[in-house]
This record gives structure tokens, C-alpha cells and sequence, in this order.
């Protein structure tokens, strides 16, 4: 009975996860609160665009890019065709699309797009790569803060930082990890020379950009951490299989890498 008992939160959270359920409770989380302010007496306007931002929320924790688009646009359709929104200006419809493009700018089309770190996919990091109290963290890229959470459970005496481009995504990763340092900025333009551990979760093609960083500018005996892509040419120090298609890249920076860069960047 105990075993059962245990075993049945992770198989409803396992149901909840199941598509298209998140995309159904997402769209009624957005209508039940839009009815609920309605019913408050805020006015249809403000309380679609309250509704709409947090289906907008709620799309950025999916896992793929179709996925985000569908359960974000679900709340404005369903709303369109409901005929609820017969009371709202013609140009209301467009602050959907700048919510949107305020979260996901066109700067980041060229990086990868919002995947979150999974839960536990750091937890066997801190065994490879210990690191001293204090040392410095850089999620580069750091979305939601999914990932930033995950450093927090290993290094918990760490000092943790993310860079993001997109405006809303930076202010919300800085609300959920309150702990943690949170500019907006440009992930490639950042300065890696004081970082003790950086932390990656882009795509394939901006490996190579990262490869040339990690040379040029992480100190050695620094790390590099990339989820689920490795760096071209690089042997890492550890390659951990986490179960399904993710796999955990582990690197750190010695001299004969520098040596080896700066006789790249010479041509000797």
C-alpha cells in the first residue's frame, strides 16, 4: 500500500505531461482566470491581455517550438471564436504577438530557442567538476532559470549568474531565483574570464562559437558544461548518459588548449 501510494503522484504527474493534456489545462487556466476577472469587474480588455500573458507564460515551459506556439495562441482563438471578444478593439489583437516578441526576439532565432534544463540533470556534476564556496557560475543563455535552478542544487554555495537577450524571459528567470544574479545581455559578447564553471544549453551550430570562447577566454582549470551537444574536436572529461536523448558534455579548460588556440590564431 505504501509502494502505491508513492507511486501514484509520479504517474499523475506522468499523465499531466502527456500531449495534448497540457495544452488543455493550460487553455482552461488562462480561460478561468479571464472569466474570474471578468466576473471581478475588470474590464474584457485587461483581463483578455492578463489571461493572454499567462497562456503566454505557460507556453515557454513546453518542451518543442510547435507546442509553445499552440497552447500560447490557444487562450486568443479559442477566445476569437467564442465570440467573448466581440467587446475588444481590432488592435488588441496585436499585443499577443508583441508579448511574444518580447519574449522571443528575433536576435534569438539564431541561438537556440527555450528548452528547459531538466529536473536532476546536473546531479552527478558536482562529483566530476567539484568546485570551491564561492566559485562563480554563468548559465549563458539562462531562459526561465530552469537551468540555474539545477546549478543551485549541486553548488549550492556557489555564486550563480545568467545572461539572457530577451527582456521578459531575464526579468522572469530573476523572479524565480531570487538567489541568483540575472542580467539581460548578449550570451557571445559576455566576458568568461572570471568564471569558474560555464553552463550551455544552445544547439549544434553554436558549438563551434563556444568552442573558440572556452579557448580564448575560460581560465584554465575552468569548466564547461554543455547539455545535450558536445564541442567540435574537444575531448571531454566526462560524457554522462542521462536517460532518453539527453547527454551531458563536461569540459575543462588547461593550458595546452591555450597553446594550442593561440597557435591557431598565429599560424604557427
Amino acid at each position: 500500500m505504501p509502494a502505491l501510494a508513492m507511486r501514484s503522484p509520479m504517474a499523475l504527474l506522468h499523465w499531466l505531461r502527456v500531449w495534448p493534456l497540457p495544452a488543455l489545462l493550460c487553455w482552461g487556466g488562462a480561460w478561468l482566470l479571464f472569466l474570474a476577472l471578468v466576473r471581478l469587474g475588470v474590464w474584457p480588455l485587461p483581463a483578455a491581455l492578463a489571461a493572454g500573458f499567462v497562456g503566454l507564460l505557460l507556453a515557454l515551459t513546453q518542451a518543442s517550438r510547435w507546442r509553445r506556439v499552440m497552447v500560447a495562441l490557444g487562450f486568443p482563438l479559442s477566445l476569437l471564436i467564442s465570440g467573448a471578444a466581440a467587446s475588444l478593439p481590432a488592435w488588441a489583437w496585436l499585443l499577443p504577438l508583441l508579448l511574444l516578441v518580447l519574449a522571443y526576439p528575433q536576435r534569438l532565432w539564431r541561438d537556440a530557442p527555450l528548452y528547459p534544463t531538466p529536473h536532476g540533470a546536473l546531479q552527478a556534476l558536482a562529483e566530476i567538476a567539484p568546485l570551491r564556496a564561492g566559485a562563480r557560475l554563468l548559465d549563458a543563455g539562462c531562459g526561465l532559470g530552469h537551468g540555474m535552478r539545477e546549478l543551485h542544487r549541486v553548488y549550492p554555495q556557489a555564486c550563480i549568474e545568467g545572461v539572457e537577450w530577451s527582456v521578459l524571459l531575464a526579468r522572469l528567470a530573476a523572479w524565480r531565483c531570487p538567489w541568483a544574479r540575472v542580467r539581460r545581455g548578449d550570451m557571445w559578447a559576455d566576458d568568461w574570464h572570471a568564471y569558474d564553471l560555464v553552463y550551455l544549453f544552445q544547439r549544434p551550430e553554436s558549438m563551434p562559437q563556444a568552442l573558440a570562447k572556452m579557448q580564448e577566454q575560460l581560465r584554465p582549470g575552468a569548466w564547461l558544461v554543455s547539455l545535450d551537444f558536445e564541442l567540435p574536436t574537444l575531448r571531454p572529461q566526462a560524457c554522462i548518459e542521462l536517460g532518453g536523448r539527453h547527454r551531458l558534455w563536461v569540459y575543462v579548460r588547461d593550458r595546452a588548449q591555450g597553446r594550442a588556440a593561440r597557435a591557431d590564431i598565429t599560424g604557427n
